[in-house]
Formats: C-alpha cells, structure tokens, sequence
C-alpha cells in the first residue's frame, strides 16, 4: 500500500513539472510571436472592427483621432471622428497609437498581414492615384507646417506639389509655387475634396 502511495506522489510531482516545462514554453513561444509583430499590423486587426477610436500621435505633435479605414504597405488611413474623409498617414509619421484596453490586447492577439493586394499598395502608389485624379490634398509636414495644393507627381521616396489655395482648382493662374516634399517629412494627406483612398 505505501509503494501505491509513493507512485501517485511521484507521477503528481512528475505531472506537475511536466505542465510547469509546458507553461514555460507556451510563454516562451508567445514571446517570440510577440516579438515578429510589427506597427503595420496592430492597425490592421482593429481595421473596421475595432472597439472605439484609435488615437494616433503624430510626428508634427498633432493627435489624429478616428477609425481605421485602411492600411497600406507603409500608410494608414484614418477617417475621424465624429466624420470627415480618411487621412492618410505614413506609418513612419507615428508616434503612439492609443487604443483601448480590448483593441490593444486584441491587436496582439489577432495581428495579421491583412489582404494581399493592400499589403503591396505603397505610401507613393496612393499618392500617384491622388495625382491621377487631380485631388487637391493637405499636406501636414513633420514641422508642423501645412501646404495645400495638388499632387502633380509622385517618386519612390518624394512627391511633386503644386501650391495653390485650399479651395481653388490647380490652374495655372492659381498655381503660386511648387514644392518638392519627401515622403519622411510627410507627416498627413488630407484629400481636399471628397477621395476614396484604397
């Protein structure tokens, strides 16, 4: 009857060290997952579907608030609230993201690449759709500064503006200068007229 006694004790104690090595690893291996999660990701899991607004700190020390309407390869788009047309940001203008307490542990749990095609749509491809359309945008620069005018083209890494008020078409009797602005100084595009960004 004690050798029974003896074995139960040492399979429990075996059992307990066995769950204790799985527990390790479980949390090991969440660690490692957690560390290949980039900032990409974290706006695409509460894409549409997130508990409330996601506020974003911009490089310019503005705070954008709104929902995530869109995420491209390296840019955001974030329709604010209460309404208004989606913002594109480049991912390298933010600062923080503040999320609340669900969509921030849901962002970790459910981060994903997102659709294929979106994953490929880069910061310049959506500026060279704007310059296609003749959108006239906002552009917020990392300064602080702010320009207005069309998007006449756009590189790899830089876009052509064409200055002009806010409100006027891009004519050239309107047009007052021309900027080159490179994509790390941009810190938002805020289409001027109603643009529906991918």
């Amino acid at each position: 009857m004690r050798w029974d006694r003896f074995f139960e004790d040492l399979e429990d104690q075996l059992d307990s060290e066995w769950e204790a090595e799985r527990a390790a690893l479980d949390s090991e291996a969440e660690r490692l997952r957690l560390s290949r999660i980039t900032l990409r990701e974290r706006p695409v899991a509460v894409a549409g579907e997130g508990e409330g607004a996601v506020s974003f700190d911009l490089c310019d020390e503005t705070v954008l608030v709104g929902r995530v309407s869109a995420v491209g390869a390296d840019w955001v788009a974030v329709a604010p609230e209460p309404r208004g047309d989606a913002v594109l940001v480049p991912l390298s203008a933010v600062v923080a993201l503040g999320l609340t307490q669900i969509d921030l542990v849901g962002s970790a749990r459910g981060a994903s690449a997102g659709p294929a095609l979106r994953r490929r749509m880069t910061f310049g491809f959506v500026l060279r759709d704007l310059a296609r359309k003749r959108i006239p945008v906002r552009v917020q620069i990392a300064t602080g500064r702010s320009l207005t005018g069309t998007i006449d083209r756009a590189g790899a890494d830089h876009f052509d503006l064409a200055l002009h008020d806010a409100g006027a078409p891009r004519r050239r009797g309107e047009v007052a200068g021309y900027r080159l602005v490179t994509f790390a100084a941009v810190a938002s595009v805020r289409p001027e007229a109603p643009a529906a960004l991918p």
